[in-house]
Parts: C-alpha cells; sequence; structure tokens
C-alpha cells in the first residue's frame, strides 16, 4: 500500500514540475536580444593561382562586436575573421593541398550578433583578374548595366569618424560597390530606390585619404560591370554642406525597419488559482490508494494542484505585444511597442516621434 502511494506521489510531482512543453516556455522569452547586424562590405585580395600555399585575404566592413566567419567553395575549412578596428574584420586563409577553389569558387560571408545573423556572398572571383567572373545566366550577362551620375556628399575634414555618402545612379536591380584609394576593401552601395544606390563609409584611423582621392563606381549585372571614376574632391569647401547632410542632420530620428517581434509575457497568478488548483490537487491525491489515500497523498495533492492551478492562470493571462526594431540613419537602432500587430513592414522607412512611428515618403527626411 504505502508503495503504490508513494509511487503515485513521485508521478504526480513530475507531472507538475513540467505542466507545460519546454518549447512554450521558452516562446514566451524575448529571443531578439540585440539589433540585426549588417556588412557594409566585404572584400577580397584575389590570388594568381589557387595553388597551396597561396594566401586569401579578406575584409569585413559592418556592425562592430560581432562574430564573422568566412565559408569558401571547394575549400575543406572555413575562416574566422577577427576584429582588428571597430566595425573592420579581417582574416587570411591558406590554400591547402586538398583544396579545390576555383574562379568559380564563391565566398559567404556570415556576421552574428547575439542571435541574428548578416550574409553576404562576394560578388567578385578568388581567383585571377577582377574581370574573370562566375558563370551566370546567359539572360543575365546580356544586360549591359548604365551608370548616369556618381557623386559624393563630402565632409569638412577628412578625419577618423567623419562619414563619406557615395550615391550612384544607373540600371537598376543591379550590384554596386565603390572603391577608395587609401581605403582597403570596397564599399557596399545598396539600391534605396529604383537605379538609385547610396552608401556611407565612415572614415577610420588607419585609412589615407587624400581630398583628391581617386574613388571609382562599380555596377554589376550579371558578369557584366561598368565603372566610373568620380569627378569631385572628397573634401567640402569651408562652409559648403550638402542637402543630403544637411537633411541627415534634420532627421536624425529616420531609419528603416529591421524586424517585427512578437512577445509574449506570461502573467501572474493569482491566490483563486492556488485554491482551485489545489482543491482538485487534494481530490486527485484521496484516489490514490483506490480511494483510501492517506493524508500525505492528500496534501501532496493539494501543494501540487496549487502550482499547478496557478501556472495555468498565469498562462491564461499571457499578454502579446509586437516590438517593431528600426536601424537609425546615424547607425544605432531603436524599439518600439505596440499592443496589436503594427501595419508596418521590414524594410518601411519610418521616422520615430514621441514614442511611436511614422512612414516617411521617398526623399522626405524632415516630415512624416
Amino acid at each position: 500500500m504505502h508503495n503504490k502511494i508513494f509511487l503515485g506521489l513521485f508521478a504526480l510531482a513530475a507531472f507538475f514540475l513540467l505542466p507545460f512543453p519546454v518549447s512554450q516556455v521558452h516562446a514566451q522569452q524575448p529571443v531578439f536580444s540585440a539589433a540585426m547586424p549588417r556588412i557594409d562590405g566585404f572584400d577580397v585580395e584575389p590570388v594568381a593561382r589557387p595553388v597551396p600555399g597561396n594566401e586569401l585575404v579578406f575584409t569585413l566592413y559592418g556592425s562592430p562586436g560581432g562574430i564573422v566567419t568566412v565559408q569558401i567553395g571547394g575549400a575543406t575549412g572555413g575562416i574566422a575573421l577577427t576584429e582588428t578596428e571597430t566595425g573592420v574584420y579581417e582574416g587570411t586563409y591558406t590554400i591547402r593541398k586538398r583544396d579545390r577553389i576555383t574562379v568559380a569558387s564563391a565566398a559567404t560571408a556570415n556576421l552574428r550578433l547575439g542571435n541574428k545573423v548578416a550574409s553576404m556572398i562576394l560578388d567578385e572571383p578568388l581567383v585571377g583578374r577582377a574581370s574573370a567572373r562566375r558563370p551566370v545566366p546567359e539572360a543575365l550577362s546580356a544586360a549591359v548595366p548604365r551608370i548616369d551620375r556618381f557623386d559624393a556628399d563630402p565632409p569638412a575634414h577628412l578625419v577618423a569618424g567623419e562619414e563619406l555618402i557615395l550615391t550612384l545612379s544607373g540600371t537598376p536591380d543591379g550590384t554596386a560597390s565603390a572603391r577608395i584609394a587609401g581605403v582597403k576593401g570596397k564599399i557596399v552601395l545598396n539600391e534605396i530606390r529604383t537605379g538609385v544606390y547610396e552608401g556611407t563609409y565612415t572614415i577610420k584611423n588607419r585609412d589615407r585619404i587624400t581630398p583628391n582621392a581617386a574613388v571609382t563606381g562599380n555596377l554589376r549585372i550579371g558578369n557584366r560591370e561598368t565603372s566610373t571614376v568620380l569627378g569631385q574632391p572628397l573634401l567640402a569647401s569651408s562652409g559648403y554642406q550638402s542637402s543630403a547632410r544637411q537633411a541627415a542632420r534634420l532627421c536624425v530620428n529616420c531609419g528603416v525597419i529591421e524586424a517585427i517581434n512578437v512577445i509574449e509575457v506570461k502573467g501572474e497568478g493569482t491566490y483563486l488559482g492556488k485554491i482551485a488548483g489545489g482543491v482538485a490537487g487534494a481530490l486527485l491525491g484521496s484516489q490514490v490508494g483506490k480511494g483510501r489515500g492517506t493524508t500525505v497523498a492528500q496534501v501532496a495533492g493539494a501543494v501540487g494542484g496549487a502550482y499547478a492551478g496557478n501556472e495555468i492562470e498565469k498562462r491564461m493571462k499571457t499578454t502579446k505585444h509586437y516590438e517593431v526594431i528600426v536601424r537609425l540613419e546615424n547607425g544605432g537602432s531603436q524599439t518600439v511597442s505596440y499592443a496589436a500587430q503594427p501595419d508596418f513592414a521590414v524594410g518601411t522607412r519610418v521616422k520615430v516621434e514621441n514614442g511611436t512611428l511614422a512612414i516617411v515618403g521617398s526623399g522626405d527626411t524632415s516630415q512624416p
């Protein structure tokens, strides 16, 4: 009889210790603890021949404080890049005898911050001259990209921390980038509007940029690429401030929605739930031993039932809200909470105002 009672109590305790599936418990925790990482540039110094002993030198620009890895097609291993300077990651891969790296090999970089990862595929070959490209569908390779304009929004001083804003206009749906003499690596230009590509580069301590430094803009579609050289100095004249830089100053709280996360918060239980659960548990305990349960079983059932009743009440009171993560144009991020699902989509340009968001129209940076 006593053995049956203790076995019943053990099973009852095990049941109440795990009242809900583990997946539900984890689902109630806010897992989006970090802002979405970004990759501003991914570059490689290609090798003339992929023979053992030759080195591929990778450079990545992006969010600081992350973990960066690179996977190389045809290689027997990957490589971790080290953050040599704030937001600058570098690493070298030495080609091994077992590697099968070719001109067609691709390299993919991953930048992890917390539990979020940004990825970028290298848009140039690992082997040979820069003009050699990976095979692409014939329909894409037949398209010839066109560059209509290439401009820079120069700062007043070419010192660390200042920003260079580069804008390229041309054929839409391409891949645009820029290289600056004195800067290692290249800058990615994102297509912010149809046929308009823009990128911002923050000058670093190790850069050796001069006012007349050569800046080359590139626009690629498939395996066809068009290049142009910037026809203006990188240093603004005294007192000059472009409309783009003025607009950026006027709209420091503008940005783009990076993620919309659903957050569930478990409610608090009250004495009512404990009482209801305790009564049910006591009745269950009394049934141990075919209705001849002991006082010990009834007490254990009451305690376990009170716990379960409390947890059930918490679950019934679970609330849900939405957190919208905005990456601001100044590089920071801000989270805005909504009680109901907001009428926004990821990628929407918005302005943070008084704890809420307003959609910013194309070309409008100062007013929602």
